[in-house]
């Protein structure tokens, strides 16, 4: 029996890496699914959606620095419908078996900040995903949080599946996508950390897990930064790609994401690795923004301080 489990994970394995392989060749609007049209008389955003908006939480999350409060608003309150998904959590248990997710202990910590209307989806299956049975929470859903865990797990779950051409849809109907550590992570293109052998390999050589969902396009996104003294591990990620935009996140610490622009929010700070800068030799190679510092990615530069000031790069020591 152990042999027999052991030939079927294998086997999972090798079907898993040549479909997913196939995602990589896909260009990134395929990857992402479908996204809104922008406004009349308006250019679509370069990094975030065209509608909607985008909580990127960077782990530990509390109700003490008013991160899941500004979700809860940006939702549009308590009584939205809102759809969580614990799937980062894990798929299967060590002995290869499917993992069940209580529903009650899953949902319990959002019925407590008051939500009335809010559900649990998840399945390990990609078949599952890709059904009209399993989307149908999503199809009127305000708002999405991914839970913590292993980003990679959301990816064999959802990747070019209907769930996440529905995710997508939550944002083109003006609705909230967010999650917290690897639900921050999934948000990004490039997936940090998403090799199946551990936490610590920051680019992973698995061509399955090498892409999240693109939410935020171009991007990277790391999180956990101040407690793991994750503080450098984006650098050889973007001397690697420069293509992308580097963004670390501490606990308890968040960006809003609308359009190009996001904003700080929460306890502590935000790193922003972004490759066209030319730093001194003396400087670590990123900015560091505080909680109310508001960032134009597309500019690549700090337009406002939180102390309310309009800045620009360079301003701030």
């Amino acid at each position: 029996m152990p042999y027999n489990l052991a030939m079927l994970t294998r086997r999972r394995l090798v079907l898993s890496t040549l479909a997913f392989a196939l995602t990589l060749a896909l260009p990134l609007a395929a990857r992402q699914g479908p996204a809104a049209a922008p406004a009349a008389g308006t250019t679509a955003p370069e990094y975030g959606p065209a509608n909607g908006t985008l909580v990127i939480v960077g782990g530990n999350m509390s109700d003490n620095f008013g991160v899941p409060q500004k979700f809860i608003r940006l939702a549009g309150g308590p009584a939205k419908k809102f759809v969580i998904i614990p799937t980062n959590g894990g798929n299967r248990n060590t002995d290869g078996t499917p993992k069940v997710y209580n529903a009650e202990t899953v949902l319990a910590p959002w019925k407590k900040r008051g939500l009335t209307n809010v559900v649990m989806l998840h399945t390990w299956d990609p078949k599952v995903a890709d059904t009209e049975e399993f989307v149908k929470p999503l199809l009127d859903a305000d708002a999405v949080w991914f839970d913590g865990g292993r980003q990679w797990n959301a990816v064999d779950s959802y990747m070019n599946t209907r769930a996440l051409t529905e995710f997508w849809n939550v944002l083109n109907r003006g609705g909230v996508i967010a999650g917290s550590s690897a639900g921050a992570t999934i948000q990004s293109d490039y997936l940090v950390r998403g090799d199946t052998k551990g936490p610590d390999i920051m680019m992973t050589d698995e061509p399955n897990h090498q892409h999240g969902f693109a939410f935020l396009k171009h991007s990277a996104i790391d999180q956990h930064i101040n407690t793991r003294m994750r503080w450098d591990d984006l650098i050889p990620v973007i001397r690697k790609y420069p293509q992308y935009l580097g963004i670390g996140l501490s606990e308890d610490t968040a960006i809003v994401v609308t359009g190009d622009t996001f904003e700080v929010i929460g306890r502590w700070k935000v790193t922003v690795h972004d490759n066209t800068h030319a730093y001194e030799p003396w400087q670590k190679p990123y900015d560091v923004l505080s909680v109310g510092d508001v960032y134009d990615m597309k500019a690549r530069k700090i337009v406002k301080y939180g102390n309310g000031a309009n800045a620009s790069r360079g301003d701030k020591g």
